[in-house]
C-alpha cells in the first residue's frame, strides 16, 4: 500500500465508498472491476479475477483494507490498453485512412477479438457510443473510441 499516494487512497476510499452500498464498509468483489474502473484503471476480466473479483454477485466481500493492496496492483500493472493503443488498433480498420470504419466491422471486432463481449453487451455499447452510421455504413472510430473511454 505504500505504493498509494495519499491523493491515491483518498480517491480509493471515495470510489470504494460508492460501492458500499449498505454502508458496512464492505463492497462485493463482483463490483472490483467498476471499482477500479472508476478510479482510471482499465483491467481485464481475466486481470480481475486474479486480484480477487467474482463472476457472481454475493460470492465475497472486500473490505477498504483488502481493496488498497488491490488497487495497489492494479496501479502497477502494465497489461492495460490506453486511448491511443486502441486508437491505433481501430485504424487498422480505416482503409481510406480519413477517421473513419464501417460499423459492420467495428461490431464484429467487439464480438471477436481480445476478450470477447456478448452480442447484447455489443449492442449495448454501440448504442450508447456509436455515432450513426453514414449511407455507407462508416462511422467515426475516434468519437466512438472516446465515449467508451470515458
Amino acid at each position: 500500500m505504500s505504493d498509494l499516494s495519499k491523493n491515491d487512497i483518498e480517491r480509493a476510499t471515495f470510489a470504494f465508498s460508492i460501492y458500499d452500498f449498505e454502508g458496512a464498509g464492505k463492497v462485493d468483489a463482483f463490483n472490483l472491476g467498476d471499482i477500479l474502473r472508476a478510479l482510471n484503471s482499465n483491467p481485464t476480466m481475466a486481470t480481475i479475477e486474479k486480484l480477487g473479483g467474482t463472476k457472481k454477485k454475493g460470492e465475497k466481500q472486500l473490505t477498504i483494507e483488502e481493496f488498497l493492496p488491490i488497487y495497489a496492483q492494479a496501479k502497477k500493472d502494465k497489461d492495460q490498453g490506453c486511448y491511443e493503443d486502441f486508437l491505433e488498433c481501430l485504424k487498422l480498420y480505416d482503409k481510406a485512412e480519413n477517421g473513419l470504419m464501417l460499423g459492420a466491422e467495428l461490431t464484429h471486432t467487439l464480438l471477436a477479438l481480445g476478450e470477447k463481449l456478448e452480442d447484447n453487451q455489443v449492442a449495448e455499447v454501440t448504442k450508447d457510443c456509436m455515432d450513426p452510421e453514414d449511407d455507407d455504413g462508416m462511422i467515426p472510430y475516434a468519437p466512438f473510441l472516446k465515449k467508451v473511454m470515458a
